[in-house]
């Protein structure tokens, strides 16, 4: 039996990624800060499923929480199949407009995290010849959004790139790039979202079903939805600075993810 860790794992995208996997069969090591969640989380998916279902407390933000993770992820004796980086948050503010030390926490937990795990990942994925990562970015990666967008382009290009390099090895590496998705994320952050219409809005089972296809399909880059496709391939055709007008006025309230 497989097994598979996710980060950011007891709420949104991440608790739906642990429901699918379990149904599928999967073991799997749940990480997030809030060890009571993780904890309940686990014992339903054991007892809903039969599977195998571990926690761990770490808080990616931290070199403590980072370490631990990694540990688990170079574990030989229980080595993880599926790697999914889920983890992350949004600011509520414009550039300038929030603490230097929430931007810097926020980048660790996008970017620095995102590499470090899935470097740890991949080294033993490579060494069996077989394995996944699913990092999970959002289609502001595509868009002008400030320090949010920057970091999810960041885990775009970093996935797009490292599964370049390990073509041909058996491992796969995906950037999973939603829109707006119907979790805890935006009330989190504080963010407003009254003004969204509800076309917008994904359910975030289906946003991993179409994520696992992808993934399947050897894509190194989801976008889980045909409306946000063409969002953004008309997005294309927009100059720069239109968008960029569109994009800072909305801010971060309206942050995708």
């Amino acid at each position: 039996m497989t097994t598979a860790l996710i980060t950011g794992a007891t709420a949104g995208i991440g608790a739906a990624f642990a429901r699918r996997l379990a149904r599928d069969g999967h073991n799997l090591v749940l990480v997030a800060r809030d060890a009571d969640r993780l904890s309940e989380h686990a014992t339903e998916l054991h007892d809903r499923h039969g599977i195998e279902a571990s926690v761990l407390t770490a808080d990616l933000a931290t070199e403590e929480g980072l370490t631990a993770v990694r540990e688990r992820l170079t574990d030989r004796t229980h080595p993880v199949d599926l790697l999914v980086n889920n983890a992350g948050f949004g600011l509520k503010g414009r550039y300038l407009e929030v603490p230097m030390e929430d931007e810097l926490r926020m980048l660790r937990v996008h970017c620095e995290a995102v590499l470090r795990l899935t470097s740890a990942a991949v080294l033993g994925m490579r060494e069996r010849g077989r394995g996944g990562v699913v990092n999970v970015a959002s289609v502001a990666a595509f868009l002008p959004r400030g320090t949010y967008g920057a970091s999810k382009a960041w885990v775009v290009q970093f996935t797009q790139g490292a599964a370049q390099d390990l073509a041909g090895s058996g491992v796969r590496l995906l950037a999973l790039c939603p829109g707006f998705v119907r979790t805890e994320f935006h009330e989190r952050a504080g963010m407003a979202v009254d003004g969204i219409p509800g076309w917008m809005w994904l359910d975030a089972d289906k946003v991993v079903d179409a994520a696992l296809k992808d993934l399947a399909r050897g894509r190194t880059v989801s976008i889980p939805d045909p409306r946000y496709k063409a969002l953004l391939g008309a997005s294309k055709l927009v100059p720069r600075g239109v968008m960029g007008r569109v994009s800072s006025g909305s801010g971060r309230r309206y942050g995708p993810r």
